[in-house]
């Protein structure tokens, strides 16, 4: 019998957190109420949380909480640098300002145990910020907001570029790597004083045949990495599933995914670095699941070949799209969660072999994530 648990789930509405497991999980507490909740995120030693929100009009806050979730307090959220005067920093797709504020917060990560009090933010439009007292406070991170390349990004399902995915490697704090949609996937090995743009192997079938390996354009949607093996890198991108072997050096297009090599999320097995998890969906214009059917994938053999997984799925017709954050996957590799833009939650402790639906009354849910508590 598995050990219970809680499940940070952040929605359109609110945050919710889902206590239990075995088969038994309750809404056990909610927070920001009617405010959307875009990121959770657990600092992996001291276990403080921090959740980001969008206000709309009122702006992005972010609030932590040192006592597992029962009480917040707000903190201060990155800012942007002002714009030197006379700056052209055009939009390449829609010819617009690309604006310098902040829009939303899609990423965080971070108190690594070589860096416990340095933390990580990806954001809309485009800017990595860091902190190096907990969140406290920010600075953007220039050498990655000023590289030349950036004026190539561009946005794919925001109107701007957003960097959705963080990683650090376990071995070494220095070591970070993001993923831009659209902007590929940028590597520091030097603590983020330089970045390299990782691509090799990667197709963008959505633009002409010149620029399609362009690996400053691409647009994974998300990247993951096996925390025990940290050079195998899983990422949903736009035009398929990819996997790297060596940090995101190069890439490899897995094939004969069905029903499905669309989508968004990923998750990779902490321990097992040949499983993966993804929640396949149709492309471009409908962005609902194939024929109506929702269903997870897995691989075991590296991406070999993939198993559908449906036992406790809804029947056809389902129209759940399950976002970039918004799958994740515990500690031992059995226990997973997902939820959806219907507002519906899923749970299995079988690796994916079999779900359990918890609820189809939350508002539509943008990120889950499980926490520990002592």
């Amino acid at each position: 019998m598995m050990q219970a648990c809680s499940l940070l789930v952040g929605t359109r509405k609110g945050l919710f957190t889902v206590s239990g497991g075995n088969g038994r999980w309750s809404i056990s507490d909610q927070a920001f109420i009617g405010v959307p909740v875009s990121m959770v995120f657990q600092e992996p030693v001291s276990g403080t949380l921090h959740a980001a929100l969008d206000h709309g009009h009122f702006g992005v806050k972010l609030h932590r909480s040192t006592d597992y979730g029962r009480s917040w307090q707000e903190g201060n959220v990155p800012t942007y640098p002002l714009k030197p005067e006379g700056l052209e920093d055009l939009d390449p797709v829609r010819n617009e300002p690309t604006p310098w504020s902040l829009k939303l917060i899609w990423s965080m990560a971070g108190a690594h145990a070589q860096a416990p009090r340095t933390l990580w933010c990806g954001t809309i439009p485009g800017g990595l910020f860091r902190s190096d007292d907990g969140g406290q406070s920010w600075h953007i991170v220039d050498s990655l907001w000023s590289h030349p390349s950036r004026k190539k990004w561009f946005g794919g399902g925001a109107d701007f570029p957003g960097i959705h995915s963080v990683l650090i490697d376990p071995r070494d704090a220095k070591h970070v790597t993001v993923a831009v949609s659209c902007g590929g996937v940028w590597t520091t090995f030097d603590d983020g004083l330089s970045w390299h743009c990782r691509g090799e192997g990667m197709r963008a079938a959505y633009l002409p045949p010149d620029q399609a390996a362009d690996p400053e354009i691409q647009d994974p949607h998300r990247v993951v990495h096996c925390p025990a093996q940290p050079d195998v890198y899983w990422m949903q991108h736009h035009n398929g599933i990819f996997k790297s072997e060596d940090s995101g050096r190069r890439w490899v297009e897995l094939e004969n995914i069905y029903p499905s090599a669309f989508g968004f999320s990923a998750a990779a097995h902490p321990k097992d670095p040949n499983t993966a998890w993804f929640v396949p969906a149709a492309k471009d214009e409908e962005r609902c699941p194939v024929n109506g059917e929702l269903v997870v994938t897995r691989t075991t053999d590296g991406g070999q070949s993939f198993e559908v997984l449906r036992q406790g799925l809804p029947p056809t017709p389902a129209f759940d799209i399950v976002y970039r954050h918004a799958l994740d996957v515990d500690g031992s590799g059995e226990r997973l969660a997902f939820g959806s833009t219907t507002g519906s939650l899923w749970t299995s402790e079988s690796g994916g072999d079999t779900w359990q639906h918890v609820t189809a009354h939350l508002p539509p849910v943008y990120c889950v994530l499980f926490t520990h508590v002592e």
